[in-house]
């Protein structure tokens, strides 16, 4: 796939990784020109772009910023109409320890309502970007999950498709307004690894019989 990929923080460096690695063609940008281009020459496949030029003729956009930033960083990449957009963000708090929004609605869908022609998914925001940087390969040979949200089908099965080439099994979370619960289950995840200190390289997962 072709890819824009904003962010260069650890989510964002973590997916330049391993969309490269999957042989993606990536475009990356973020509010650092310089520390974008740092995180592009590290992978194949990656170029750094200024924003208004990171879009190009690509159909998917991966906004992995802090949810505060996610709209103007969207808006900076110029007319997104019928782009598939793949939210990774959770609205925490500054310490990390709760959610500013939740319940009535969730980053995913106030994100959806600024930006009315994207169809946007939320994925990938209960992982911790350690996790995401070491594969979805854990203990045992456990496969881990992306849960995956959002009101557009033909949104949802490019993620599906886009989580499935990194090695991920993905489980399907219904309608964006599920992204409530994903935000939610991100959020227990965090205080887990560093409230109850089981460490960052942990993921919750569905199981079936």
């Amino acid at each position: 796939m072709n890819i824009t990929l904003i962010g260069t923080g650890n989510m964002g460096s973590a997916f330049a990784q391993q969309l490269s690695q999957a042989g993606h063609q990536v475009r990356i940008t973020g509010r650092d020109l310089e520390k974008a281009r740092t995180v592009a020459a590290q992978h194949q496949n990656v170029e750094a772009f200024a924003a208004d030029q990171a879009l190009g003729q690509n159909e998917v956009v991966i906004v992995a910023t802090a949810y505060q930033d996610a709209v103007t960083a969207l808006q900076s990449l110029g007319n997104l109409e019928g782009k598939v957009v793949i939210d990774i963000t959770n609205p925490l708090t500054a310490d990390y320890m709760g959610l500013t929004i939740g319940h009535s609605t969730s980053a995913a869908e106030e994100i959806a309502k600024a930006l009315p022609g994207v169809e946007l998914v939320k994925g990938f925001n209960t992982l911790f970007a350690q996790v995401l940087a070491s594969g979805p390969t854990f203990a045992n040979d456990q496969q881990g999950s992306v849960f995956l949200a959002s009101d557009s089908a033909r949104a949802k099965q490019t993620a599906v498709s886009l989580a499935q080439s990194l090695g991920w099994k993905t489980v399907d979370a219904g309608g964006l307004v599920n992204a409530r619960y994903l935000e939610a289950v991100a959020g227990f995840n965090i205080y887990l690894g560093y409230g109850a200190g089981l460490g960052t390289q942990i993921a919750p997962a569905w199981l079936s019989r």
